[in-house]
């Protein structure tokens, strides 16, 4: 167990979306998972760009531009991004994101009374378009798109997994009751076939679920 106050909204679900673009000329593995004081029954959710206990409609993107001589020659491409969150949102300014232009932040905690009122856990999941879409019509598979995650000092491996976007609803973590988790999440484009030229959007969406 990891202790690093509370971020909390009241409600039973919460959404963040996290937006993807692509352009085309043509990790160790840890998590913080840390304890909250019981409360009244809440979830709360951010990625990238979050506000402690309240809504924040920030939609961060991460991109990558592919330069012509690298165009589908398999080698995988950073993504970077514009989120500026580097600290946490847990409530003790713990940098768990040292270098925002590279990563984004995610995190989710779910809070019940100590007299147990609510289900045990609450589910984060994600979900993804197929595709990246251009203006023109042509697309990428979403599935080119992956990430892995990170969070600096932490002893606690995959709280919230690396994977691959599927163009579905994927389930990434079980929060337990009073938990807050969270990590860094480093996106790639996997470049393993040429596009034709553009620019390429898609957009996903986090959300944390408690029936």
């Amino acid at each position: 167990m990891n202790h690093r106050l509370r971020p909390h909204t009241p409600r039973r679900l919460a959404a963040a979306c996290l937006a993807l673009l692509c352009g085309a000329h043509m990790a160790a593995a840890h998590a913080w998972s840390l304890t909250l004081a019981a409360a009244s029954r809440r979830v709360f959710l951010h990625v990238g760009n979050g506000t402690y206990d309240n809504t924040n409609g920030t939609i961060n993107l991460v991109q990558v531009t592919v330069p012509t001589a690298q165009l589908g020659n398999g080698s995988p491409l950073a993504m970077t991004s514009n989120s500026t969150q580097a600290t946490s949102l847990y409530g003790d300014n713990y940098a768990t994101c040292p270098t925002p232009a590279s990563q984004v932040m995610v995190g989710a905690s779910y809070r019940r009374s100590n007299a147990g009122n609510g289900p045990a856990s609450a589910t984060l999941s994600v979900t993804s378009p197929s595709s990246l879409t251009a203006t023109s019509g042509d697309t990428i598979p979403i599935s080119q798109v992956s990430w892995t995650v990170s969070a600096p000092g932490s002893d606690v491996p995959n709280v919230i997994p690396a994977g691959t976007f599927n163009g579905g609803t994927q389930t990434l973590a079980t929060v337990p009751a009073n938990r807050y988790i969270e990590n860094c999440h480093t996106f790639s484009y996997a470049n393993s076939a040429v596009r034709a030229a553009g620019t390429y959007n898609g957009r996903v969406t986090y959300t944390l679920s408690s029936p």
